[in-house]
């Protein structure tokens, strides 16, 4: 490859490449980099939003030499690539690759990891920028963060940056969440902590807030007066594979409510934000996570469910109980599945219940806000063929596939007034295409130009936790008698049908529909 072969195709596009910097990865020899942060970033450079200035340091335990690691990242970039490869820029690449060997609590190794950055921005023009990305288990990353300021690799000096991202999950409760942002923050200045959740890198989650407030028709029907009330499901088919161990010790409730869950309520919910600058938007977010209503222990056991699945037989195929997957207790209390009932404490959205369920093992992998309209008033067509009339429903799907629709009632063809239930839908790939990408390309990106409006502040996270610790306490305290209880590849225990039945309500039926098989049904029948 010519060495002008990145000034020839990375020329300046609409949003421009990131800064010049060296991305650190401690834990580098782990999935979470083959499988995504490598993707992501050759994705970047593909799409020209990859400083021609750029370097890869990766940091781990395995022993391993930097000719060693780019071999590996040769072989990893074939399996786990999201597109077409380029042999020039996967070169390019892999001349950008570096490796060291060491403990994360050894001060040794950053030692060598200063000499390694030296090098890098000698050889790449880094212009001694750089941020750490934390792909390691929870229990590291304060220790890390601690030895990074220790060795003086924090300290941002003539217009250099430093930035660490942090994975999730963020602390296992509001205390624990509390003790890692004092850590952090004993070192750094918030302003340079970026706690990522890979949930906002996909296009329909930051489409909600254009889609909210670039359009005139949907804002001013946006609150208590029109909406009767909002779901949010997040389902997963597969249950814990791999990761029993873990999993066994966080469960659901951990794992995807405080982050996941609670970023696409604060979105939804969120008062219109003076601009879209990172702190203008976060500001917004943080007061709908510190407006939902807390849940006393009465609460919890009648607005809060947990389920475990069991072995099932069903969809022509056996699948395993979660009590018998690798690394679980084969008592286990951990739950698989959490369904709830919050309330927003606010004048936009009094009296409108948010219900949000998530869970492994269900019958799709969906995710979707649903937002449910208040019936309109049936005193018109008391006198024709008309029984009932169906409230329109917004939903925002965000995967598999990313789109959004609109139903409402016309009326049929025929002397007769009788209606039917129509939908309007919109596919991204319809109309803008299917890009390549892991999620991450994105953030990884605004973590490169300074933007952090997607990436959780401390207060937003001791908010979410304030939530549901004392779910966890009372879970905790009060052992399940019926687990499991409900079978692999069904949406979870009666309890969470019965949770939306005593307010006169059902989950969404047809949640689980992608969005795309649907819209070629309707073409189909057409």
């Amino acid at each position: 490859m010519t060495s002008s072969y990145l000034s020839d195709t990375m020329e300046q596009t609409a949003g421009g490449p990131g800064d010049p910097c060296v991305m650190v990865i401690f834990g580098a020899g782990g999935d979470l980099t083959r499988r995504k942060l490598i993707p992501a970033l050759y994705n970047l450079a593909t799409d020209n939003l990859l400083s021609r200035e750029f370097a890869v340091v990766g940091l781990a335990r395995e022993p391993m030499s930097t000719e060693q690691f780019r071999d590996k990242f040769r072989e990893d970039i074939k399996q786990f690539a999201t597109g077409a490869l380029s042999d020039d820029l996967t070169e390019w690449f892999i001349r950008r690759l570096y490796y060291l060997s060491g403990e994360f609590g050894d001060a040794n190794s950053y030692i060598k990891l200063r000499e390694t950055l030296q090098q890098a921005d000698k050889e790449h023009g880094t212009r001694g920028n750089y941020f750490y990305y934390l792909a390691t288990a929870p229990v590291f990353f304060g220790p890390i963060a601690q030895q990074l300021g220790t060795a003086n690799l924090l300290s941002e000096e003539d217009k250099q940056w430093r930035r660490v991202v942090v994975e999730k999950p963020f602390g296992r409760d509001l205390e624990s969440a509390s003790t890692l942002n004092s850590q952090l923050l004993q070192v750094m200045n918030e302003s340079q902590i970026y706690r990522i959740d890979h949930y906002l890198g996909k296009e329909t989650v930051q489409n909600i807030m254009a889609f909210r407030f670039a359009n005139g028709i949907f804002e001013p029907v946006w609150n208590r007066r029109y909406i009767d009330h909002v779901q949010i499901t997040v389902g997963e088919t597969v249950g814990v594979e791999n990761r029993g161990g873990y999993y066994d010790q966080s469960g659901t409730l951990r794992d995807m409510v405080p982050n996941h869950i609670f970023q696409l309520i604060s979105l939804t919910a969120m008062e219109p934000p003076i601009s879209f600058q990172a702190d203008a938007v976060r500001d917004e977010q943080a007061k709908i996570l510190r407006a939902i209503q807390p849940l006393t222990s009465e609460d919890v056991l009648s607005r809060a469910v947990r389920g475990q699945y069991g072995e099932s037989h069903g969809q022509g195929q056996a699948m395993p109980g979660y009590r018998s997957e690798s690394s679980v207790a084969p008592d286990s209390a951990t739950e698989t599945f959490v369904a709830m009932k919050v309330q927003i404490d606010n004048w936009r959205w009094a009296d409108v219940p948010f219900y949000l369920r998530t869970g492994k093992r269900l019958p799709q992998r969906h995710t979707e806000i649903a937002i449910q309209f208040r019936r309109a008033p049936f005193v018109l067509f008391r006198d024709t063929a008309v029984e009932r009339l169906t409230p329109n429903v917004l939903v925002l799907n965000i995967q598999p596939e990313e789109g959004i629709s609109l139903s409402f009632g016309a009326k049929m063809p025929g002397p007769v007034m009788r209606l039917g239930n129509v939908d309007m839908r919109f596919a991204y790939s319809d109309y803008f295409g299917g890009g390549a990408a892991t999620g991450y390309e994105r953030l990884l990106h605004d973590c490169m130009i300074g933007d952090a409006t997607l990436f959780q502040r401390a207060d937003m996270v001791e908010a979410g936790w304030s939530v549901v610790t004392p779910i966890l306490d009372v879970w905790k305290a009060l052992r399940p008698r019926n687990f499991p209880n409900y079978p692999a590849g069904t949406w979870g225990p009666k309890e969470a049908d019965e949770l939306l039945g005593r307010d006169g309500r059902k989950w969404r039926v047809n949640s689980q529909e992608p969005i795309k098989a649907k819209l070629l049904a309707d073409v189909a029948g057409a």
